[in-house]
Protein backbone atom coordinates (compact mmCIF):
# COMPACT_ATOMS: atom_id res chain seq x y z
CA UNK A 1 0.00 0.00 0.00
CA UNK A 2 1.11 3.24 -0.65
CA UNK A 3 2.24 5.61 2.21
CA UNK A 4 -0.52 8.33 1.22
CA UNK A 5 -3.58 5.90 0.66
CA UNK A 6 -6.36 8.54 0.38
CA UNK A 7 -9.93 7.50 1.31
CA UNK A 8 -12.96 9.13 1.51
CA UNK A 9 -15.46 8.19 4.44
CA UNK A 10 -19.31 9.34 3.93
CA UNK A 11 -21.98 9.04 6.61
CA UNK A 12 -24.85 11.75 8.04
CA UNK A 13 -24.06 10.37 11.49
CA UNK A 14 -21.14 12.60 12.72
CA UNK A 15 -20.06 10.10 15.65
CA UNK A 16 -19.65 7.31 13.31
CA UNK A 17 -18.02 9.51 10.98
CA UNK A 18 -15.56 10.62 13.15
CA UNK A 19 -14.97 7.55 14.53
CA UNK A 20 -14.08 5.66 11.31
CA UNK A 21 -12.21 8.90 10.46
CA UNK A 22 -9.87 8.20 13.32
CA UNK A 23 -9.39 5.22 13.21
CA UNK A 24 -8.16 4.92 9.60
CA UNK A 25 -5.58 8.08 10.31
CA UNK A 26 -4.52 6.17 12.89
CA UNK A 27 -3.71 3.34 10.49
CA UNK A 28 -1.90 5.64 7.81
CA UNK A 29 -4.56 6.89 5.74
CA UNK A 30 -5.10 9.91 4.62
CA UNK A 31 -9.02 11.06 5.19
CA UNK A 32 -11.28 13.10 3.58
CA UNK A 33 -15.17 13.34 4.90
CA UNK A 34 -18.61 13.95 3.38
CA UNK A 35 -21.69 13.92 5.45
CA UNK A 36 -24.10 13.15 2.25
CA UNK A 37 -23.94 11.94 -1.38
CA UNK A 38 -23.69 14.88 -2.95
CA UNK A 39 -21.08 16.30 -1.39
CA UNK A 40 -19.00 13.51 -1.94
CA UNK A 41 -19.39 13.70 -5.60
CA UNK A 42 -18.55 17.19 -5.10
CA UNK A 43 -15.43 16.25 -3.05
CA UNK A 44 -14.74 13.75 -6.19
CA UNK A 45 -14.62 16.00 -8.91
CA UNK A 46 -12.92 18.97 -7.50
CA UNK A 47 -10.01 16.20 -6.38
CA UNK A 48 -6.59 16.80 -7.53
CA UNK A 49 -5.78 13.43 -6.95
CA UNK A 50 -7.63 10.55 -6.75
CA UNK A 51 -9.10 8.63 -4.20
CA UNK A 52 -7.80 5.15 -3.86
CA UNK A 53 -11.25 3.84 -2.25
CA UNK A 54 -14.48 5.18 -0.42
CA UNK A 55 -16.20 4.17 2.64
CA UNK A 56 -20.15 5.17 2.30
CA UNK A 57 -22.65 4.47 5.02
CA UNK A 58 -25.67 2.83 3.56
CA UNK A 59 -28.44 4.80 5.06
CA UNK A 60 -28.24 8.56 4.26
CA UNK A 61 -31.12 11.32 3.75
CA UNK A 62 -31.97 12.34 0.34
CA UNK A 63 -29.40 9.99 -1.25
CA UNK A 64 -28.70 6.53 -0.40
CA UNK A 65 -25.43 4.56 0.01
CA UNK A 66 -26.75 2.52 -3.22
CA UNK A 67 -28.02 6.05 -5.29
CA UNK A 68 -24.52 7.87 -4.53
CA UNK A 69 -22.69 4.60 -5.72
CA UNK A 70 -24.58 4.47 -9.17
CA UNK A 71 -23.45 8.12 -9.75
CA UNK A 72 -20.34 7.39 -8.79
CA UNK A 73 -19.59 4.18 -11.27
CA UNK A 74 -20.66 6.57 -14.31
CA UNK A 75 -17.64 8.63 -13.53
CA UNK A 76 -15.23 6.66 -11.31
CA UNK A 77 -16.56 2.56 -12.53
CA UNK A 78 -13.49 1.21 -10.94
CA UNK A 79 -12.59 3.04 -7.17
CA UNK A 80 -13.10 -0.14 -4.88
CA UNK A 81 -16.12 1.04 -2.22
CA UNK A 82 -16.60 0.05 0.68
CA UNK A 83 -20.43 0.15 1.81
CA UNK A 84 -21.08 -0.26 6.00
CA UNK A 85 -24.54 -0.80 7.07
CA UNK A 86 -26.66 -1.58 10.35
CA UNK A 87 -29.51 -2.72 8.06
CA UNK A 88 -29.83 -6.32 6.94
CA UNK A 89 -30.56 -7.52 2.96
CA UNK A 90 -28.99 -4.56 1.39
CA UNK A 91 -27.00 -6.80 -1.19
CA UNK A 92 -29.52 -6.59 -3.90
CA UNK A 93 -29.74 -2.97 -3.84
CA UNK A 94 -25.48 -3.06 -5.01
CA UNK A 95 -26.43 -5.40 -7.17
CA UNK A 96 -23.51 -5.25 -10.44
CA UNK A 97 -21.97 -2.36 -8.81
CA UNK A 98 -18.86 -4.14 -7.44
CA UNK A 99 -19.34 -3.02 -3.71
CA UNK A 100 -18.04 -4.68 -0.64
CA UNK A 101 -21.25 -5.01 2.15
CA UNK A 102 -20.03 -5.18 5.86
CA UNK A 103 -22.66 -4.97 8.29
CA UNK A 104 -22.03 -3.16 11.67
CA UNK A 105 -20.70 -3.46 14.08
CA UNK A 106 -17.41 -4.88 13.61
CA UNK A 107 -14.22 -3.94 14.55
CA UNK A 108 -11.84 -1.00 13.44
CA UNK A 109 -9.22 -3.77 12.39
CA UNK A 110 -11.73 -5.21 9.99
CA UNK A 111 -12.41 -2.03 8.36
CA UNK A 112 -8.64 -1.54 8.41
CA UNK A 113 -8.01 -4.78 6.69
CA UNK A 114 -11.41 -4.42 4.52
CA UNK A 115 -9.66 -1.54 2.70
CA UNK A 116 -6.43 -2.77 2.00
CA UNK A 117 -7.31 -5.60 0.62
CA UNK A 118 -9.67 -3.60 -1.56
CA UNK A 119 -7.42 -0.84 -2.75
CA UNK A 120 -4.44 -3.90 -3.05
CA UNK A 121 -7.21 -5.79 -5.55
CA UNK A 122 -7.65 -2.71 -7.31
CA UNK A 123 -3.92 -1.56 -8.03
CA UNK A 124 -3.56 -5.82 -9.16
CA UNK A 125 -6.27 -5.41 -11.78
CA UNK A 126 -5.00 -2.14 -13.03
CA UNK A 127 -1.61 -3.36 -12.92
CA UNK A 128 -2.82 -6.45 -15.17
Amino acid sequence: MRPATHVLVIDDNPVQLNIREAILRDAGFLVSIATTGPSALALLNAATAPFDAIVTDHMMPKVSGADFVRALRKVHPSIPVLVVTGMPDIEADYAGLNVVVRHKPFPPKELISLLRSAIEGSEAAQAS
